[in-house]
């Protein structure tokens, strides 16, 4: 990064943010965990990627009932991740070499292990302690029966009962996740307050800026009345309240305290787009994630649309949209697109499902130039620069993702697009931890090592080759650093079949052949990067970015 980049503040607006996951990326002493030792030694790996930020899923002390989004003590780092010293001096030294930092905040939530929740517990109903969090006496008689029916985004109920000191059943607390994540309540002012001295605790201390889990469920209806069949814009009585605004503006003064601002992003789940809209008003978050894009199906009519809704939603309050094809929850590309039904719903995930990885593969490397080629900033998830597919026949024993056992076995959980990422070509685990330390943490499936770093580092036709080279070029292309884009409906004044993409972001443009036929490439074209070797005609699946 250059001393200008370094020094703008509106870097956010344009970025390349990587996301780690650090149980996954490198463990730096053996106990086959990953670990903030393992992150600071890899960090020139990510400079030579390209990356312009690191956004760490949670590394706070947790008991892991969900992978660490159930945070026991926001200001202290977990043991086995390392110290808070590592992350300062992580923070630091990523600095140095021109790559910010962005950790991540879960408000909905905190862990049954949090002090604030065992003090709740012991203090019992009708304490002040209590009134932080969601507690219910039940419905019926003998409160028996559960306060509402709301489901879990986990499956299953949302409300678990607690247990008096004499062994009687007690009060009940709310839960939108698992039964070890119980839900704050955002009108009791010490939570409020707790919060903005988090965003200040990792301010200060080099954080560039927080990621927000969940951002849409804070406030909950203290009705607690049913989910309507078909609720309106606010209505739903626990996503999208009107007043959770008020957090955000809040936060942003928070963030805007500092003499170089810091930045919001939200997780916000939504698929009103004017609502969604409503987060990245210039008085509340930067950006947010667009989950619309990285759901869609392999369809140049699908990708389109969603491109297009995303950028008109964004235009009233001139936020820049989020581009991102995977994360941690969701199924990884190379496997997601080689599948009959390439889109991506929680809901549709099924063990078994064909994939056919190397048409995954060819749409992987394709919709890596699309999505960097459009306007915004482009987040990658760990490993999606060397095309690792989900992992698929992790065996049960293994599994540890609550989604899977809450589902009874149903949804195959997360952990596949979780499993530690493979450094070299050979090792017990594949250079993911030093030789000679333990076994990693998920186990690594057969052939790990030929997709590993090593791998592929001095392969011109490898993934990590084709990431390297176009974060490069649209570091490097000032026609890629501006807001517009301009549809294209013929190329080198021949038109263009409804299969393909393409656009133009000033003099350079981006071409996705998502059809069956290969496409006559402009004769005289300058072509800056293609997905996948192509001659005068781009064959199906591939992109490529030209200069007419």
């Amino acid at each position: 990064m250059s001393d200008t980049q370094q020094a703008d503040p509106q870097w956010w607006r344009t970025a390349v943010i990587y996301q780690v996951y650090v149980r996954s990326f490198a463990d730096g002493d053996g106990d086959g965990t990953g670990d903030l030792a393992g992150v600071r030694a890899r960090l020139p790996y990510l400079r030579d990627l390209g990356v312009d930020a690191i956004w760490f899923t949670p590394w706070y002390v947790s008991p892991l009932a969900d992978g660490g989004y159930d945070v026991a003590d926001y200001r202290a780092i977990d043991p086995q991740f390392g110290t808070l010293a590592d992350a300062e001096r992580l923070i630091a030294e990523a600095r140095d070499l021109g790559i910010r930092t962005i950790v991540d905040v879960v408000p909905n939530h905190v862990s049954a292990e949090h002090p604030w929740f065992r003090a709740a517990l012991a203090a019992g109903p009708g304490s002040p302690e209590r009134e932080r969090f969601w507690f219910h006496p039940g419905r019926g008689a003998d409160g028996a029966q559960i306060p509402t029916d709301w489901v879990s985004d986990f499956q299953g109920s949302t409300w678990t009962r607690t247990t008096d000191p004499d062994g009687t059943p007690g009060e009940w607390y709310l839960h939108l996740f698992t039964p070890e994540q119980p839900d704050l309540n955002w009108n009791h002012p010490d939570v409020r307050r707790e919060h903005e001295d988090v965003l200040r605790f990792w301010f200060d201390r080099g954080a560039a800026g927080i990621r927000i889990d969940s951002a849409a469920l804070l406030i909950k209806d203290p009705a607690l009345p049913p989910v309507p069949e078909a609720p309106g814009p606010g209505e739903h009585p626990h996503v999208d309240r009107d007043e959770i605004h008020d957090v955000y503006r809040a936060w942003r003064a928070v963030a805007d305290s500092y003499a170089e601002p810091r930045v919001l992003v939200g997780e916000v789940w939504l698929a009103d787009r004017e609502r969604f809209a409503h987060y990245l008003r210039p008085d509340e978050m930067h950006t947010a994630f667009n989950f619309d894009f990285m759901a869609r199906p392999w369809s140049a009519k699908e990708l389109r649309e969603s491109i297009q809704t995303t950028l008109d939603a964004h235009a009233p309050v001139a936020a820049p949209p989020t581009w991102v094809l995977s994360n941690h929850d969701v199924t990884r590309p190379v496997t997601r697109y080689g599948r009959e039904d390439s889109s991506f719903a929680f809901a549709r995930k099924r063990a078994g499902t064909p994939t056919d990885l190397a048409l995954g593969r060819r749409r992987a490397r394709a919709a890596a130039l699309l999505t960097a080629a459009l306007p915004g900033a482009l987040y990658v998830y760990q490993g999606d620069e060397l095309g690792l597919p989900e992992v698929e026949d992790l065996p049960a024993e293994a599994v540890q993702d609550p989604m899977h056992a809450r589902s009874g076995g149903v949804d195959p959980g997360r952990d596949g697009c979780r499993v530690p990422l493979p450094w070299h070509r050979t090792g017990t685990t594949y250079g993911f931890g030093p030789e000679g330390g333990l076994p990693a943490w998920l186990p690594q499936p057969a052939g790990w090592g030929d997709l590993s770093v090593d791998a592929q580092a001095a392969d011109e036709a490898s993934f990590l080759t084709l990431y390297r080279q176009v974060l490069a070029t649209r570091r490097a292309e000032p026609d890629l650093h501006g807001p517009d884009l301009r549809w294209l409906t013929a190329l080198g004044g021949a038109p263009l079949p409804d299969d393909v993409l393409a656009f133009a972001r000033g003099d350079v443009v981006c071409v996705v052949n998502l059809g069956p036929e290969p496409l006559p490439l402009p004769v005289g074209a300058e072509v800056l990067l293609t997905s996948d070797a192509t001659g005068d005609r781009l064959p199906p699946d591939t992109a490529a970015w030209l200069r007419p």
